[in-house]
């Protein structure tokens, strides 16, 4: 006999309590798993698909990872030095770049040098907080790059886990499925392929996406003439997994550094308003319709609250869990909202079939 479904959702509701305490308790330490868990599911379709073509688990297993170490490898190599030394040369443009945008405000705006005017203190007080923000910022990075043992122990666990998720990961999904109560394996079953079909579709198409327009944005700016366009190319590409985001910062940072660097050459100016133009298309109209699709039923809207939510509950490791979260709640929302429509509650009288009434014996 199965357990009444008040008993059913005590378990349930523990069990889910039990989760959102270890990943706040433990997020810092859970974080390399989680990555490495993703990156085993990321790349579990191509071990299948390897193993189609005749390699073992094992040795496509082995394939991919060797892959990966020369894609990184090559990527530290090519990438990372430019991309340290822009960054660099960047912060310490910044303030030039401040004085000058002062300097040019001044000229537009002299009404700006009287101190007592409204909007030089709104101006100073903006300035003031986002120096204080960047300030917080730049000292949060530093820590976390100066913390060499958890650097470390992050680039050698995550890989580990990642080889050995992926070689057991069939196995693993099967044992998992065995556990699963026999009242509710189908349903269970239904609902987990329809949370794979919508974390498959949108979180390895939009990181294929992210990719794209991370090296379309930092190739097409630097090309430009744009300085720093590996940096703002990055940016805008690591970031556009959060909708609109991406595009909004990606060209906000694109088009102030062409106004400083360009200003008087509207030609140039244009280039690279053209170039964030040509990747919101690129992305609106092709990328995203062929790679991520319409069906995965993320709200974009749903997704900026879990994004914000997890965030700010558990830090990184919540925006990491935000999305498969926000997937699996999509998909049991929509389970609960079918079963309502079946149910009396919601069809009642009108619902049923009412037979007519008796004419014989009229």
């Amino acid at each position: 006999m199965a357990l009444p479904i008040r008993e059913q959702a005590k378990y349930w509701g523990i069990a889910a309590a039990v989760f959102f305490f270890l990943l706040w308790a433990l997020g810092h330490v859970l974080l390399p798993f989680l990555v490495g868990g993703a990156l085993a599911y990321f790349l579990d379709p191509v071990a299948d698909r390897l193993e189609r073509l005749g390699l073992s688990r094992a040795a496509a297993t082995s394939v991919i990872t060797l892959i990966m170490v020369l894609l990184v490898v090559l990527i530290v190599l090519a990438v990372i030095p430019t991309l340290v030394n822009q960054t660099a040369a960047l912060v310490n443009a910044a303030p030039e770049i401040a004085r000058n945008i002062q300097a040019f405000l001044l000229e537009q705006f002299p009404e700006l040098a009287d101190e007592t005017s409204i909007l030089r203190t709104t101006l100073a007080d903006i300035a003031a907080f986002i120096q204080s923000k960047g300030a917080d910022l730049a000292q949060g990075l530093l820590s976390s790059a100066m913390s060499v043992v958890s650097a470390i122990i992050f680039i050698v666990v995550v890989p580990v886990v990642a080889f050995y998720l992926l070689l057991d990961w069939d196995p693993m999904i099967e044992r998992i499925d065995s556990l699963v109560p026999l009242d509710h394996k189908a349903t269970v079953r239904r609902l987990a392929g329809e949370v794979d079909r919508v974390l498959a579709g949108f979180v390895r198409g939009q990181l294929t996406v992210c990719l794209v327009l991370g090296t379309y944005y930092s190739i097409a700016l630097m090309m430009a003439g744009l300085d720093f366009g590996l940096v703002v190319g990055a940016i805008a590409g690591a970031i556009t997994f959060i909708p609109y985001v991406g595009a909004i910062v990606g060209g906000i940072l694109a088009i102030g550094l062409a106004l400083f660097q360009f200003w008087g050459d509207p030609f140039a100016i244009g280039i690279v308003a053209a170039i964030f133009a040509a990747g919101q298309f690129l992305e609106g109209n092709i990328l995203t319709p062929k790679l991520v699709g319409q069906s995965v039923g993320l709200h974009p809207v749903w997704l900026l609250l879990a994004l914000s939510t997890f965030g700010s509950l558990f830090g990184f490791v919540g925006m990491l869990v935000a999305v498969p979260v926000a997937a699996a709640l999509g998909v049991l929302t929509r389970f609960a909202a079918e079963q309502y429509r079946a149910s009396l509650l919601y069809r009642g009288l009108a619902g049923k079939q009412v037979p007519p009434p008796d004419q014989g014996g009229e």
